[in-house]
């Protein structure tokens, strides 16, 4: 499995959760919403959910195993990184041209 493709949308709002992201494995298949949140010991991802009848949320697709989590978390982490340093980037370089 190999993940082809990463979307980090950016969260406008204040609050602990930063962005939500689309990822592609393989150019074949496509997760949506998995959540970019920030806890108390740094920012980890939460996969897409939904409310059951009892109140509780359950996942709707995610990793069977802790080291492809770990690996998707990995990935998305990155990309997430290097969205915030290029959207930092960007106020930057434009006040660099007027």
């Amino acid at each position: 499995m190999k993940i082809t493709d990463v979307r980090v949308r950016k969260v406008a709002k204040e609050g602990k959760m930063k962005a939500v992201v689309s990822i592609t494995i393989d150019d074949e298949f496509v997760v949506h919403d998995i959540k970019v949140i920030e806890g108390e010991k740094g920012l980890f991802i939460a996969m897409p959910s939904r409310k059951a009848s009892d109140g509780e949320y359950r996942d709707i697709a995610h990793p069977i195993n802790s080291e492809t989590r770990e690996r998707i978390q990995k990935i998305i982490l990155e990309h997430y990184e290097t969205a915030i340093a290029e959207s930092e980037a960007e106020p930057e370089a434009a006040a660099a041209e007027v």
